[in-house]
């Protein structure tokens, strides 16, 4: 059984960390050892805009401890990743080159969609989640810089939304224009319920939660006082509501006593005990589940699924196309025209296989794109090519990445415009993104041609590829004459960019 030792580092808001683990295909994940180093990056990001030059030097000698440590425990691969406090910082640039100078490593930065995937798949992984997920489940996902609540219903996402509520960035807005701790603690508490309020209204309506789950830190400390008897890691939630009431009568030093936290004075506990509290009391679920997991135990899981190191039952595709579908329906997009579109486009790209030479990844990406491909009708029925690409961008799918997302969007807007010269389009996509656009929106035209009238008239479609031409066979007893008309409207595009002729055969349906 082979044993690989992995680093995962990640460059919080707050605290710079390393989690060494030995993975395996039977022990899964085992973390060998820990280290952490408070640096409040997000602070200067969050009240300036910038990061201080003590700042990266603090990070860099912090990066630099790390990478000893990684040789003399011979780590085999790592992965560093920083989120929003660099992200957002005006010279992000700068410090990653700084990183990458001083200490060899590189630093990848996350959208904000990236980052909670990460902490998603070391959650998908544990064996309560199925469960918890399809009786009705919200994910918060609370870091310094934001949170995230992915809302499932009968196990599919229905919603997933990121909130500037992170703990770090309510302490640097609120704490210097609050005058004591009270006063403090209620600005959070007006802040974070203002924006359940919205959130709950949009998005919750006809939804029944079970369950919370927690992601976030502080929260197992708060969980292990909360409940005593937590074996398996859950609360009532008027149970744990109740505690963190008690709780919050102490000052800050009783709190961290209390807590057990290694910090005596520790800033951040309050707007995360805040922030967790008002979820509890907003959303409505019976029961918490804090599986214990953080950002470091994501990085791990995901390297060892890209590289067949063991795996999980779960489906991630089948997360993001509920969260298209969710997002579609949202926009009264025709759902039967969607599973038509998204059926054909799936046909054609599987026959063409050995002309695109994309991969099972851009398979997904086409679905995702048939099924938003309409939604930006809700908004402008004249610009809607322009709408969907908005509303795209706008949107998160959880389990797709910024750039497949760019990919997604301009795959809509080039299904009705036409795709400008390389030349042209290089300050929106490189080449490898350009040509991925360009032969997903010249399927998704010949696909959305087949279904123009939004009447599904064509039956036991098949596809297959016969010298230069894709045949296309249907059956029907429909009149199709709009279909025709605009199958070889778009057949031209098609061509130009696969070398190879769309034509539809029909095989006629008598009835008896």
């Amino acid at each position: 059984m082979a044993i690989y030792t992995f680093a995962a580092l990640y460059i919080g808001s707050y605290e710079v960390g390393m989690k060494i683990f030995e993975l395996s295909a039977k022990k899964k994940l085992r973390v060998i050892d820990y280290v952490r180093k408070r640096i409040e990056i997000g602070r200067d990001t969050f009240s300036k805009g910038n990061i201080g030059y003590e700042m990266v030097e603090a990070l860099c000698d912090t990066l630099e401890q790390y990478v000893q440590i990684m040789k003399e425990y011979k780590v085999e691969a790592y992965e560093a990743y920083a989120a929003t406090a660099l992200r957002d910082s005006g010279n992000e640039l700068f410090i990653l080159d700084q990183i990458k100078i001083r200490t060899g490593l590189t630093v990848q930065v996350l959208s904000n969609s990236e980052h909670r995937f990460i902490n998603y798949q070391s959650l998908a992984a544990r064996e309560e989640f199925e469960d918890m997920v399809k009786k009705g489940a919200a994910v918060i996902d609370v870091g310094g810089g934001g949170l995230q609540i992915t809302v499932f219903k009968e196990g599919n996402i229905v919603k997933t939304e990121h909130l500037a509520l992170g703990a770090m960035r309510l302490r640097e807005q609120l704490e210097k224009q609050s005058v004591g701790l009270e006063q403090y603690e209620l600005q959070i508490e007006e802040t974070v319920n203002k924006e359940l309020e919205v959130f709950s209204a949009m998005y919750m309506q006809g939804v029944d939660i079970s369950y919370l789950i927690f992601i976030g830190d502080y929260i197992t400390e708060i969980m292990s006082r909360a409940e005593k008897n937590h074996s398996d890691k859950t609360v009532k939630a008027e149970k744990f509501v109740r505690y963190l009431e008690r709780l919050r009568q102490k000052n800050i030093e009783q709190i961290c006593a209390e807590l057990g936290l290694s910090n005596d004075n520790d800033p951040l506990v309050v707007p995360y005990m805040i922030v967790f509290g008002c979820m509890a009391k907003k959303l409505g679920a019976e029961e918490l589940w804090v599986p214990g997991v953080s950002i470091s135990d994501g990085i791990a899981c995901g390297y060892a699924l890209k590289h067949n190191i063991y795996r999980i039952p779960h489906d991630f595709e089948q997360d993001i196309l509920s969260a298209a579908r969710s997002l579609a329906g949202r926009y009264l997009s025709y759902s039967p025209h969607i599973e038509a579109l998204c059926a054909m486009s799936t046909l054609i790209f599987d026959t063409m296989k050995k002309m695109h030479g994309l991969s099972k990844r851009e398979r997904l990406l086409i679905q995702v794109a048939a099924i938003l491909h309409d939604c930006g009708k809700y908004i402008s029925f004249a610009n809607a090519p322009q709408c969907s690409y908005d509303i795209i961008m706008g949107s998160e799918i959880l389990g797709l990445t910024h750039h497949e997302r760019e990919i997604v969007a301009n795959t809509v807007l080039y299904n009705t415009y036409t795709l400008p010269d390389y030349h042209e389009a290089t300050q929106q996509m490189d080449h490898e993104s350009y040509l991925t656009v360009a032969k997903l929106s010249a399927i998704l035209r010949v696909s959305n041609a087949m279904d123009r009238s939004h009447k599904q008239k064509f039956k036991n479609v098949k596809a297959a590829v016969r010298g230069k031409e894709l045949v296309i066979t249907i059956e029907t007893e429909d009149d199709i004459a709009l279909e025709k008309t605009l199958f070889h409207a778009k057949t031209a595009y098609f061509e130009k960019v696969f070398s190879i002729k769309p034509v539809v055969k029909r095989k006629r349906i008598y009835k008896v």
